[in-house]
């Protein structure tokens, strides 16, 4: 395989800085660009260029995109619930970094940009979600991603620029920022239990999830930047394995060796109670296999909480409308 020259942007984030480290392995020459908004310093790889900046600035983001192959955005503040109620920087943070990229990539003659969207697009649709169903998003995020994934089909048409757009679904494990209060259920439970408290759960627990593992998800969103089967298509990714919140709280508790019984609390405004999506095409296309189960990867993310330990939570982003929020994020009593 040809080594290329790789920007991945939220590179010292969760999902990218696996990502980086899998680019890495393979040969490519890699730059990671983040504003360590939801980085963390220890997830950058020794071995890739790392540049700190934010990718709102379109001078830096011209910079940083000349002389690149490929670009992998994963860079995002991904809080659904909470951009609700911060919906104007949250907006911003994710927004404002597709259209320089876009522009940047289109005077740069980019080979590729794989795209890590979500599964909010789908919105309240009955899963499982597939790849032909409409966007149709019913929170601001969701709302965002779908602009995303809209500016690159334009692009795309008018350009010529060739992308892959990854709708994964709740990714979890080792390097998930367990200090942030808005995202990540599994990540705020494991924290909460570290540090001697119960787990919350929002509304009556019967709400479904498909909880995929980061060592699963990496290898595929790396093939989606050289499969020639993916190029300029929509590709759902995660596990195969659907639980409730209640089934995945008791599995989170059963790996810890936890006693705790869940805190009950109000459902949040605006959550999709079921929310799942197929997985062939990710199978098909790009090598993906559920290798571990929520039992499998809870277990392998537990031990690295362990060794990781407790957070005290940190609050990035203020909350701009308090009207109908949660008790916990306005209390801050998590």
């Amino acid at each position: 395989m040809e080594n290329l020259r790789i920007l991945v942007t939220g590179g010292a984030g969760f999902m990218g800085s696996w990502v980086v480290d899998e680019l890495v392995k393979r040969g490519h020459v890699v730059t990671a660009v983040d504003n360590m908004l939801g980085g963390q310093k220890e997830n950058i790889n020794k071995n890739c260029k790392f540049v700190e900046t934010d990718l709102r600035n379109k001078e830096k983001v011209f910079e940083l995109v000349k002389d690149q192959d490929l670009i992998f955005h994963l860079a995002a503040y991904a809080a659904e619930g909470q951009s609700f109620f911060s919906p104007i920087e949250i907006n911003d943070v994710n927004l404002r970094p597709i259209n320089n990229l876009l522009v940047a990539a289109v005077n740069n003659n980019i080979r590729r940009i794989v795209f890590t969207s979500s599964m909010a697009v789908y919105g309240n649709q009955s899963p499982p979600f597939n790849e032909k169903m409409p966007r149709s998003p019913v929170d601001p995020y969701g709302a965002a991603k779908s602009y995303c994934e809209l500016m690159l089909e334009i692009f795309s048409s008018a350009f010529n620029l060739p992308y892959v757009i990854i709708r994964p679904h709740n990714v979890y494990g080792p390097r998930q920022n367990i200090a942030d209060p808005y995202r990540n259920v599994l990540g705020i439970w494991i924290n909460r239990i570290l540090r001697g408290l119960p787990p919350i759960i929002y509304g009556d627990g019967k709400q479904t999830r498909a909880f995929s593992y980061i060592e699963d998800i990496t290898p595929a969103i790396v093939n989606a930047g050289f499969s020639d089967k993916a190029q300029n298509q929509i590709i759902n990714l995660g596990s195969d394995e659907v639980v409730t919140i209640e089934e995945a709280c008791k599995t989170v508790l059963s790996v810890m060796g936890c006693t705790f019984k869940p805190i009950y609390m109000d459902k949040r405004p605006g959550e999709v109670k079921y929310a799942y999506c197929t997985v062939d095409k990710s199978c098909n296309l790009l090598d993906y296999k559920t290798n571990n189960q929520l039992q499998k990867g809870l277990a392998k993310m537990n031990q690295w909480a362990k060794n990781f330990g407790a957070k005290q939570l940190v609050y990035k982003i203020p909350l701009e409308i308090t009207k109908n929020v949660p008790k916990v994020w306005l209390e801050k009593i998590l």
